[in-house]
């Protein structure tokens, strides 16, 4: 049987219904470093790892994009911000943006004249260990850094006295690679290597820095200045435009239309809406659980579709309105109705590591993950103390938690307020299908995906292939040689732990 004839046994399917059964391991070394486990994002992005960090305002901000593009996968910055306040969420999109690059186009810059107070300001603002100094026409005159204001009165005088001049400084002229600013750099012995052309003009700037994470984090996932790759989502009503084009202006790398219900009337204005003012701009749209939902939004010329309808762990969709469909029958259906076309983001229902193959192998080209990631250093949120009873023991602990919550509950969107006048509108009568739930703080979110990749090199070792994309191959190939259908007692001897 192909894959085009599983409609009847995934019917109802969830991801714990079935096993793969295990083949002859061609992999001597189950090392993620390795193994390549590349996948397709959207038609124009191709991601190192198949991870897309949910975009939930307890989960992706910039500290969890900028993990997430360094580990090779990417990061949604969520749209939990006020109606028309836009500027938190572009900020949040030029933090990533700023943390990597291979040359510095726009460093942060004074004049000579700048007071030393106001430079200094900006370095603690930013959190910038070096500043430009040019003129009004942008000719470099000189470097002011950390080290320049350190032990310095700063309340007095003015950058020029305190900065590096342009003849004591090393330059780059045009445009240099890497390797050669390395070799300058190693040989000069210097960190930052300003880059100017033959008017003296700053072109960007080069720092040691950026060219240690370039081969430290050879899998993160770049634009083609260096930089990290970063999402954002808008909604579909409201000020939708004005902020998909702050956050194109702040070079977000993919916009993502993000509603409850993406077949919808709604989605198909906001979707022609956002193509008339941005037509090349990668866009992202969902959330579909239908073969019908993706080749609607497909028809409307989207990069990719978000597929999952009910199935996240801050999600009531289906308690509230008994609609949706179990996810790896959506995953299947939906990759039908796609075709090879457009890439599909598994979104919801992966509740384990093994589960996030199975989201791949039944039609995701990546997988987008919030619950898994809730808790941990990089999301957004106070951590708290809560009082919890052992047991075993008897006895009352503090612990430390994190709030975890669905994007439709009636808390993210009282702090959205999506709605135009929180007096006007009872927000209480809005049927809300999210929930907010307390998860434990745990550490850096790192090790997680860490884990994942381990896992699902081992998954791919299991099933005989030596790539992720080969396993795909091989299962849609001929699907009966991996799938084994789950009975009730044997779910339980497979999950039940």
């Amino acid at each position: 049987m192909t894959f085009d004839g599983l409609a009847n046994l995934v019917r109802g399917a969830t991801f714990d219904d079935f096993l793969l059964r295990p083949h002859y391991s061609v992999i001597a070394r189950r090392d993620p470093s390795v193994i390549d486990l590349s996948c397709r994002f959207s038609t124009n992005i191709t991601l190192q790892r198949p991870l897309v960090s949910a975009n939930m305002d307890t989960v992706t901000r910039a500290p969890m994009a900028i993990v997430q593009a360094e580990e090779g996968g990417l990061g949604i910055i969520d749209r939990g911000f006020r109606n028309g306040d836009i500027e938190p969420q572009v900020r949040e999109v030029a933090k990533v943006k700023r943390m990597q690059h291979i040359i510095i186009r726009d460093p942060y810059s004074v004049t000579p004249e700048t007071p030393l107070a106001d430079a200094v300001a900006l370095m603690r603002r930013r959190r910038a260990g070096t500043l430009v100094v040019v003129d009004g026409d942008r000719r470099l005159k000189g470097l002011l850094t950390e080290r320049d204001v350190r032990f310095v009165n700063t309340k007095a005088g003015n950058v020029a006295s305190r900065m590096t001049p342009f003849d004591a400084l090393v330059t780059g002229q045009g445009e240099l690679t890497l390797q050669v600013a390395e070799q300058m750099m190693v040989q000069r012995k210097i960190k930052k290597l300003p880059l100017v052309d033959k008017n003296g003009a700053l072109i960007g700037l080069i720092t040691a820095k950026d060219i240690h994470r370039q081969e430290r984090l050879p899998f993160a996932t770049r634009d083609s200045h260096g930089r990290l790759r970063v999402g954002a989502a808008i909604g579909a009503t409201g000020d939708f435009i004005e902020r998909a084009a702050e956050l194109v202006k702040a070079h977000v790398d993919v916009i993502v239309i993000d509603i409850a219900h993406g077949h919808s009337v709604v989605m198909a204005k906001a979707i022609d809406t956002f193509r008339k003012s941005f037509p090349d701009v990668e866009l992202v749209a969902g959330n579909v659980a239908t073969a019908d939902g993706v080749k609607f939004l497909a028809e409307r010329g989207v990069n990719a579709i978000k597929v999952g309808i009910g199935p996240g762990g801050g999600c009531t969709t289906r308690l509230t309105t008994s609609f949706g469909v179990p996810q790896l029958q959506a995953l299947y259906e939906c990759r039908a109705g796609a075709g090879d076309k457009v890439p599909l983001i598994a979104d919801g229902g992966i509740k384990r590591h093994g589960a996030i193959l199975e989201a791949l192998l039944f039609g995701g080209d990546t997988v987008m993950l919030g619950s898994m990631f809730a808790g941990t250093e990089e999301t957004p949120g106070d951590t708290v103390q809560k009082t919890v009873v052992l047991p075993d023991q008897q006895r009352s602990v503090k612990v430390p938690f994190k709030v975890l919550r669905g994007m439709a509950s009636i808390q993210a969107i009282r702090d959205r307020l999506d709605v135009e006048d929180e007096e006007v509108v009872d927000l209480e009568s809005i049927g809300a299908e999210g929930t907010e739930v307390s998860v434990p703080a745990r550490g850096s979110v790192r090790p997680i995906i860490h884990d994942i990749f381990k896992h699902l090199c081992s998954s791919i070792s299991y099933g005989g292939a030596g790539s992720l994309a080969e396993l795909v191959k091989m299962f849609r190939a001929d699907p009966l040689r991996y799938l084994v259908k789950l009975s009730a007692s044997s779910k339980k001897e497979s999950y039940d732990r």
